[in-house]
């Protein structure tokens, strides 16, 4: 199957109405899926004309982009005089200790340089997040055990 054969057949599904498609052969195994995030997965163990079929996927996830502005909007106001404490790695972050213990900061706490503001967890390793500013909080933008990827904010500070 080449790359127009997919991008013909993706087109088809799409106005099918279909959720899902399962295509499997002895040169290939493609899936389609419908869903917020559009999603393709071709995989060819024979073939390697079938590997430019993930040009199809970038044009899939058009709605993604019109989403981007308008969650960018709000927050650009919010964060206009206060200054984020953002994420130095990837991984999972816990905003206490223990899950039965107190946060180690909340709203409206007082944080100065140095203290911890929360621990993530990488490769099963517990890395303390400090504080490099300080002032108060004012909102806490991540979840505790949500996953974060670097640069993330993860809490607005007043500085003043």
């Amino acid at each position: 199957m080449n790359p127009k054969e997919i991008k013909n057949m993706i087109d088809f599904i799409a106005k099918s109405g279909l959720a899902e498609v399962n295509i499997e052969t002895e040169e290939f195994k493609i899936e389609v899926r419908r869903n917020a995030e559009a999603t393709v997965v071709a995989s060819t163990p024979a073939l390697p004309a079938a590997a430019p079929a993930p040009a199809p996927v970038a044009a899939a996830p058009a709605p993604s982009p019109t989403e981007a502005p308008k969650a960018e909007a709000p927050k650009a106001d919010d964060t206009s005089k206060y200054v984020e404490i953002k994420s130095p790695m990837i991984g999972t972050f816990y905003r206490a200790p223990k899950p039965e213990d107190p946060p180690f900061m909340s709203v409206g706490d007082s944080v100065s340089a140095g203290d911890k503001v929360g621990i993530i967890e990488a490769m099963k390793l517990f890395n303390e997040i400090e504080s490099e500013i300080s002032g108060t909080i004012v909102k806490v933008l991540v979840e505790n055990a949500s996953p974060v990827e670097y640069d993330q904010p993860l809490f607005l500070v007043d500085p003043s």
